[in-house]
């Protein structure tokens, strides 16, 4: 009798790991990592997949561009989310992922409120962040010493900053966040500070800066009279399972690009009336 019984709860364990390892196996649950500008969006959109798809989970993690690339190339993750071409980094082999973009971001210098200017010349702002500029004073702000925050090494938001702003080179060596929530607070809280942070986590507790008499608005990245801006990549290894290829499909659909991608400060692919390559050029 003993034997009958283990033996048939034997039978049921089996039964039970086999129909766990089908669930596995139909990739019921996927995982998205790294832009913390883009993640946002991601976690957002996750979650509205969820519930229209109830069993099917998108786990989302920051870490930072670079993060996201290394990790989709190595296969740990199923998409890897990127403010940079996968050409821009370096250890990545572009050719054995596949691009999907999802959005374009613009990015914007934000500074404390006490600093008491409204713009600055691009070359002004190459200086600060090379260092040739000190003190708000010389650009006709308040008298107070410059205190410069960068994004940690890796990040897109940075690659695109310097790209564009430094004309790639490196900023001078300060202090150094991965978090543009804490990029924003810290800016927010120092008096003399500025940064840079995607559109979407600007808030009223920091002010934006004009560039050469431009706005940094979405209207001017579509044409790119704002010159600061990327696309929202989301990577994968070759050709997506099922349920990722679901998932980007859901993201690039016209609800989701319409409503929730607009409603957070991203700019819709559609909208875009300009295309740049890796490189930075204009295409067709």
């Amino acid at each position: 009798m003993k034997k009958r019984i283990f033996l048939t709860l034997a039978l049921t364990v089996g039964v039970l790991l086999s129909g766990c390892a089908k669930w596995i196996d139909r990739g019921e649950s996927i995982t998205a990592v790294g832009s913390s500008a883009l993640q946002p969006l991601v976690e957002t959109v996750a979650e509205e997949y969820q519930t229209k798809f109830p069993g099917k989970f998108i786990n989302v993690q920051g870490g930072g561009s670079g993060t996201g690339l290394s990790q989709v190339q190595s296969g740990a993750v199923e998409i890897g989310n990127s403010d940079l071409f996968a050409e821009e980094k370096s250890g990545i082999d572009a050719s054995k992922l596949q691009d999907h973009k999802v959005a374009a971001v613009g990015i914007t210098p934000i500074v404390n409120q006490e600093v008491g200017i409204d713009g600055l010349e691009m070359a002004q702002l190459r200086g600060i962040f090379l260092g040739e500029i000190t003190n708000w004073q010389e650009v006709g702000g308040a008298n107070l010493p410059i205190v410069i925050l960068n994004r940690a090494a890796g990040s897109g938001t940075r690659g695109t900053f310097e790209k564009w702003v430094l004309e790639g080179k490196t900023a001078i060596r300060a202090q150094e966040q991965d978090s543009s929530g804490m990029v924003r607070q810290i800016v927010a809280d120092t008096p003399g500070a500025i940064s840079y942070v995607a559109f979407s986590y600007v808030t009223d507790e920091v002010d934006t800066l004009k560039i050469d008499g431009v706005e940094p608005t979405d209207e001017n990245v579509t044409t790119n009279a704002w010159k600061i801006w990327a696309y929202e990549h989301m990577y994968t290894k070759g050709k997506p399972d099922q349920l990722t290829a679901d998932f980007l499909d859901y993201v690039l659909s016209e609800e989701v690009q319409e409503k929730i991608v607009a409603e957070l400060g991203y700019i819709p692919v559609s909208r875009m009336e300009v295309e740049r390559d890796w490189q930075g050029n204009l295409i067709g």
